[in-house]
């Protein structure tokens, strides 16, 4: 009669019990049992159990900050805007909260997510039209923006920050404008994000600093 297989498993590290018997999972799947681990192995699989462990709490704790950042400041808002009719910000949301003493602030920046329909297309014929048009020894400087701006990123999608530069080209051709409207018809905010700054300075005469909360960035 065959005995029947208790498995526990310890998470935090890495062990799983096979009727009292540490197994280690590879990446596989396949357990493989402790005792044949290199130590070296072994070491490595504590150690980035652990810098994990701290990185989640950490990742946690942010999130809590975030929450209560926006919790604190929706509450200022809202009390300013019911004492005095005051509101915070301009018309996407941008707004930015000061210290009395003029050494602290804080900025919420509001982007949106663009997408573009296929007014688009449009706006490429009449552009490709100019091009043609245009001496062919000319505006290279345009032509290669313009292949840029339609040329698709990693992810398949158009190069907004390109796109927006071509739009900021300053040209009289009829076309060109009828294009450039085509692509402001093509644009459409399909989301917007929200981020929180933080800056200190020493004194009102020093430039602002930032206070990073970015694990590449942060000061030691």
């Amino acid at each position: 009669m065959n005995e029947a297989v208790i498995l526990e498993e310890r998470e935090d590290e890495g062990v799983t019990l096979v009727n009292g018997k540490p197994y280690m999972a590879d990446a596989k799947g396949a357990l493989v049992p402790l005792a044949t681990i290199k130590p070296a192995d072994k070491l490595e699989d504590e150690t980035v159990r652990k810098i994990i462990g701290f990185a989640r709490d950490l990742s946690a704790q942010i999130g809590r900050f975030r929450g209560h950042t926006f919790t604190d400041l929706g509450e200022l808002d809202a009390l300013l805007e019911q004492e005095y009719g005051a509101t915070r910000g301009g018309r996407k949301g941008n707004r930015t909260y000061q210290s009395f003493d003029g050494l602290m602030k804080v900025q919420v920046q509001v982007s949106d997510f663009i997408d573009f329909g296929p007014q688009l297309q449009v706006a490429k014929k009449l552009i490709d039209e100019c091009l043609t048009e245009w001496a062919a020894d000319s505006r290279d400087e345009i032509r290669a923006l313009v292949t840029r701006a339609f040329n698709t990123d990693k992810e398949g999608q158009i190069n907004r920050s390109e796109i927006f530069m071509m739009m900021r080209l300053d040209i009289a051709d009829e076309r060109w404008k009828r294009a450039m409207d085509a692509v402001r018809d093509a644009m459409r905010v399909t989301g917007s994000k929200q981020y929180v700054r933080f800056y200190e300075r020493a004194s009102a005469e020093d430039k602002w600093t930032t206070v990073t909360i970015d694990l590449a960035k942060a000061g030691g």
